[in-house]
C-alpha cells in the first residue's frame, strides 16, 4: 500500500507516520515544508519511500508523477489561529487542499484530511450540521469552506472515500515545535519543570477557576481514528474527532503535576491541595480575551459512531499521564492504550462499498 502524508513532520502527520510503520506500513511518501529544519527530529526512527517539499507536491501529484497512490492522509494546512492573513490561510489550508481533492477523485485516491473543531466557533452545539458552523476567525473559515466543498463531491457521487476529521483540542508526543500553539499539557509539563508550578486563568463568564472546559483528545486516539478509516475504506463524511467529554484545565493541570510528582517520588495530591502547595495557581482572566474566549467544547461523536468507529477514547487522566511518560523518555515512541496491525486496507480494486454518513 502507497500512502502519501502531508504535514508528515508535524504533530499528528508524524504521529501517524510511526504508526504506520508499527503497523507494517513504510511505502509511505512524506510532504513538508522544512524550512524550521529541527522538525526533522519528528520523523528520526520512521522509514519513508520519498521525501517531496510541499511546494513541489500539488503540481507533481497532479501530473501523476508517484504512479499509484491508495491514499492521502492529509495533516498539512497553515493552523496557526493567531494568523490573519487570510490569503495565505485560504491558500494553504484551501486552494492546497481543493487541488488535492480533484487530483484524488480523477485517481480514485481515497482522502482523509484533517478539518478542525474551529469551524464551530461560537456554538454551543458540536455536531456536524450548518447551523452549528460559525467560525470565529480565518483559519475557521478556511477548514469550514473545504468541508462544503467535500460535502458536495460526495453529494455528487465521489466514487472514492473522502472523509474529513475535525479535530478538538490535540494533546501528545511531537507537538514541540508548536510554540505557543502546542497544548495545555505540554505547556504544564515545561511550565513545572522550570518553575515548580503551573498556571491557568481564573474565574470568567460563570466558570471558576480553572473550570472552563474543552474536550481534549490524545494524539493516540486521533492516530487510532485515521488508520480505521484507512480499513475501512467505505466510510466517507465529515466527523468529530475529540474525547467525546468536555474536562476542565484544572483536570490536565492535575493529572500532569501528579504525573510529574510521581517521577519524583512523591504522592498525588487533590486539586485542592495542589493549589494550596502552590503547584497550581490561577490568574486574572485576560481582558483581551473577554468575548473571544470558549468556555465549552464538546465533540459530538454520534456521526463517527454510526460510520462504524466503537473504541472508547481516553479521558484526561489516561492520556495526560501518557504523555508524561512519553515527555520523560521520548525515545519510546508513542505509548498507545492497545496497539493492532491494519487489516483490510481498502485500495482502488478492493474497497468495500462507500457508506456515505450523514448527520
Amino acid at each position: 500500500m502507497r500512502v502519501v502524508v502531508t504535514g508528515a513532520a508535524g504533530f499528528i502527520g508524524s504521529n501517524l507516520v510511526h504508526a504506520l510503520n508499527a503497523r507494517g506500513v513504510d511505502d509511505i511518501i512524506a510532504v513538508d515544508d522544512l524550512t524550521d529544519g529541527q522538525r526533522f527530529r519528528n520523523l528520526v526512527g520512521t522509514q519513508i519511500a520519498d521525501y517531496v517539499d510541499l511546494d513541489a507536491f500539488y503540481d507533481r501529484f497532479e501530473r501523476g508523477d508517484f504512479g499509484r497512490v491508495d491514499a492521502v492522509l492529509h495533516q498539512g494546512a497553515c493552523s496557526d489561529t493567531m494568523v490573519h492573513d487570510g490569503k495565505l490561510m485560504m491558500a494553504r489550508n484551501f486552494e492546497c487542499s481543493r487541488r488535492l481533492l480533484d487530483a484524488c477523485l480523477h485517481r480514485g485516491t481515497r482522502l482523509i484530511y484533517a478539518s478542525s473543531a474551529a469551524v464551530y466557533g461560537g456554538a454551543t452545539e458540536f455536531s456536524e450540521t450548518p447551523a452549528n458552523e460559525r467560525p470565529l476567525n480565518v483559519y475557521g473559515w478556511s477548514k469550514l469552506v473545504f468541508d462544503q466543498t467535500v460535502r458536495r463531491a460526495l453529494a455528487a457521487g465521489a466514487s472514492s472515500q473522502v472523509a474529513g476529521l475535525r479535530y478538538f483540542n490535540v494533546y501528545g508526543p511531537r507537538e514541540q515545535h508548536k510554540g505557543r500553539m502546542a497544548s495545555v499539557a505540554f505547556h504544564h509539563y515545561h511550565q513545572f519543570r522550570q518553575q515548580g508550578h503551573v498556571g491557568l486563568f481564573g474565574e470568567y463568564n460563570g466558570h471558576g477557576p480553572g473550570a472552563h472546559e474543552r474536550d481534549f483528545v490524545w494524539v493516540g486516539d486521533v492516530v487510532d481514528v485515521n488508520l480505521w478509516l484507512l480499513e475501512h475504506g467505505g466510510a466517507s463524511g465529515v466527523f468529530n474527532v475529540g474525547s467525546g467529554r468536555a474536562e476542565p484545565f484544572n483536570a490536565v493541570a492535575a493529572a500532569m503535576l501528579n504525573a510529574c510528582r510521581s517521577a519524583q517520588g512523591e504522592a498525588p495530591l487533590g486539586l485542592n491541595a495542589l493549589v494550596a502547595a502552590g503547584q497550581l495557581r490561577y490568574t486574572a482572566f485576560p481582558e483581551a480575551l473577554r468575548g473571544h474566549y470558549q468556555c465549552h467544547t464538546q465533540a459530538d461523536l454520534r456521526a463517527l459512531r454510526r460510520a462504524g468507529y466503537t473504541r472508547t477514547m481516553s479521558n484526561v487522566s489516561t492520556g495526560v499521564g501518557l504523555y508524561a511518560r512519553w515527555l520523560q523518555n521520548p525515545h519510546d515512541g508513542l505509548p498507545t492504550i492497545a496497539d493492532r496491525p491494519i487489516e483490510a486496507l481498502g485500495t482502488r480494486g478492493g474497497a468495500p462499498q462507500r457508506k456515505l454518513v450523514r448527520p
